[in-house]
């Protein structure tokens, strides 16, 4: 298992939880996707998994985790090639590689974010999270800045590397999810 939730409580106050007795699993090569309405709790149960939020019960036993998030260019400095911001966070062993399998030139890899298209800075995003060599790749909302060309394209490119990851990801969009994900877990917001 690269993600094991047992039994998970968490409210930002106690009479109102967001999960009570939440249980949720992902073993390598699976897609696990979290859809669910605003406020549902699909950003938090992220906070949670990467460690920013503690629960109030249960148990969270996770891998080593990299993210991809849904807008490319928040999530790259401006000032810094492509690059120099993977070496930052991962070994580049292994980067021309794995750049041409995902089919990303490797003078992208030397322009600054703004320099590409988000099509691009997106696959440069995935890259990073892989060359980090995770359990679990965390996807919160990864194509939804993309038209649907592009969208399906990053969604193909992720699911071609489930025999090295687990990913949990969190969309709006049920139709993806039901096309991409072994399972699909549905959120509600909590009643008052």
């Amino acid at each position: 298992m690269v993600l094991e939730i047992k039994n998970l409580d968490f409210g930002y106050s106690k009479e109102k939880l967001l999960y009570k007795g939440f249980d949720l699993s992902l073993k390598k090569g699976e897609i696990v996707s979290i859809v669910g309405e605003s406020g549902s709790g699909k950003s938090t149960l992220f906070e949670l998994i990467s460690g920013n939020l503690k629960p109030l019960k249960g148990s969270l036993l996770k891998g080593k985790i990299a993210w991809v998030f849904q807008d490319p260019y928040s999530s790259f400095h401006p000032s810094y090639s492509i690059k120099e911001q993977i070496a930052d966070v991962a070994s580049l062993e292994g980067l021309e590689a794995l750049a041409l399998e995902m089919q990303i030139e490797s003078k992208l890899l030397l322009a600054l974010p703004h320099q590409l298209s988000g099509g691009q800075l997106q696959r440069c995003s995935i890259l990073r999270a892989l060359l980090m060599k995770p359990d679990l790749i965390l996807c919160d909302e990864p194509t939804s800045a993309l038209d649907n060309i592009i969208q399906l394209n990053v969604m193909k490119m992720l699911v071609g590397y489930l025999d090295r990851v687990g990913i949990l990801l969190i969309t709006h969009d049920m139709e993806l999810a039901q096309w991409a994900s072994n399972r699909v877990v549905s959120l509600s917001k909590p009643r008052c």
